[in-house]
């Protein structure tokens, strides 16, 4: 069955830098997008970053563009989420997804067939 396990989550300062990781399995990484979605308590869960399948092409939400990296290692069948200049309204828990249309960077929850569990990301002021 597929997986989507992400990691690296954690409690840091405003201003500090983390990377998540998605470790993918049962499922032919190469063929999917994959994205990073976030959800806020009491807020619906929402677009953060996507990368398509080759790694050549990858979309950011406003609000971390700039801030934020999107990157994959096929080889690995991963994908990670470098987060840097972290704000409190980064806050939340990470989820990572699996998109079958593997060329394309799509930003809304229904595209997305697989999803991890999700990491906790929390940011103090």
């Amino acid at each position: 069955q597929v997986q989507l396990v992400e990691s690296g989550g954690g409690l840091v300062q405003a201003g500090d830098s983390l990377r998540l990781s998605c470790a993918a399995s049962g499922l032919k990484f190469n063929n999917y997008a994959m994205g990073w979605f976030r959800q806020a308590p009491g807020k619906e869960r929402e677009f953060v970053a996507a990368i398509i399948w080759s790694g050549s092409t990858s979309s950011y939400a406003t609000p971390v563009q700039g801030r934020f990296t999107i990157s994959r290692n096929n080889a690995k069948n991963m994908v990670y989420l470098q987060m840097d200049s972290l704000k409190p309204e980064d806050t939340a828990v990470y989820y990572c997804a699996a998109d079958m249309n593997g060329s394309s960077v799509r930003r809304s929850v229904r595209d997305y067939e697989f999803w991890g569990l999700g990491t906790q990301v929390t940011v103090s002021s």
